[in-house]
């Protein structure tokens, strides 16, 4: 297995797949529905949906890098903001955070393993803290997220 395929691997587990810390994000986010995911239940802190959307720009931005693009996010790009909080909204969001996972992934598993220690464009660190950094995203935001949940369901 190349470094490349451990990355991956990492990734998806954390994802939808057989995560060691417990329960991977596709997971927490089933039968969240568009009002808990708006709600913000704990003062100060993002709602589930901006996390989402937040977790969706990261996707997109990474795989820009990857691709050997400069891709700065700040403000409505770093947390796009919610401007429709129906159901389908929310099941849109959803079916879109799948799509650009998978985008990401296929540009993951393309990116040149003789490549990892470059820099990634614009950045003092490598495409491999860059990937790894992802990796620890996302588990980040997935704990929050099943706080949220959690706080959203009572």
């Amino acid at each position: 297995m190349t470094e490349i395929d451990r990355i991956a691997d990492q990734l998806e587990r954390g994802f939808d797949g057989d995560a060691w810390h417990g329960d991977p994000l596709l997971k927490i986010l089933e039968g969240v529905t568009a009002k808990q995911a708006a709600a913000t239940p704990i003062a100060h802190a993002h709602s589930i949906w901006e996390i989402v959307n937040h977790i969706r720009a990261w996707r997109s931005a990474v795989e820009a890098r990857l691709n050997g693009q400069v891709r700065e996010l700040d403000g409505a790009a770093d947390w796009p903001p919610i401007t429709d909080t129906s159901e389908q909204a929310w099941r849109d969001c959803i079916r879109d955070l799948v799509h650009r996972h998978q985008s990401f992934i296929d540009a993951v598993r393309a990116f040149p393993e003789s490549k990892l220690s470059h820099n990634a464009p614009n950045r003092d660190h490598s495409y491999y803290v860059l990937l790894h950094g992802m990796v620890q995203h996302d588990l980040y935001h997935a704990g929050q997220i099943a706080i949220l949940k959690k706080a959203a369901s009572k």
